[in-house]
């Protein structure tokens, strides 16, 4: 039995802070946004953007376990606490919400860490993830300018701007965000050489 969006809504908002359901909102409306100007389907990305942060409150150990006990990507347990959430949302989406769209499902995954060969939706739900309304932090209006013309550039530029941020509070850096940075780089570089 599939829910309704405002079954979705209901639940998922119950399971946070109000002040982290506003980001979703937002989250949610950039998606579409994003979704529309770039051609992806626009209910996929408000359904992906609705559920990615849907085990950000659970406590770590909840998360830890869901990974560890479902044969998760054990690779995260060695990484910052902030990368679980997105495996273990996608992991709930499937198993509590019956979501069964891999499409919508990766790009809840990836939403955080990104990946190589990232997806139209990926890249949409992740970017609109750095851009949403509330957001505030160092970079975040010259990221908004770039989504405006670039999916890529505005990404490239958000996760140079979260690997800067980890390099300043020497913080490691999960491998897969510098592999999904490289990737739309070299991409991006092919696209021009293409032209």
């Amino acid at each position: 039995m599939g829910y309704s969006r405002e079954e979705l809504i209901a639940s998922v908002s119950a399971g946070m802070p109000a002040k982290r359901w506003k980001h979703v909102e937002g989250v949610m409306e950039s998606a579409v946004i994003l979704a529309k100007r770039y051609g992806a389907d626009p209910v996929k990305a408000d359904l992906a953007a609705l559920l990615h942060d849907l085990a950000k409150f659970w406590p770590i150990e909840e998360q830890e376990a869901v990974i560890r006990d479902n044969g998760l990507n054990a690779e995260l347990l060695n990484h910052d606490k902030q990368l679980l959430h997105a495996e273990v949302g996608a992991f709930i989406s499937r198993r509590d919400y019956g979501i069964e769209d891999e499409e919508v499902l990766d790009a809840i995954r990836y939403h955080t860490s990104g990946r190589v060969g990232m997806t139209l939706l990926d890249k949409i739900v992740c970017l609109a993830d750095y851009i949403e309304p509330g957001r505030e932090f160092p970079g975040v209006e010259r990221i908004r300018e770039l989504a405006e013309t670039s999916l890529e550039d505005a990404l490239i530029a958000g996760f140079d701007s979260t690997i800067s941020f980890l390099l300043e509070k020497e913080k490691p850096i999960f491998p897969l965000t510098v592999l999904a940075r490289n990737d739309l780089i070299v991409n991006r570089q092919k696209s021009k050489e293409a032209e």
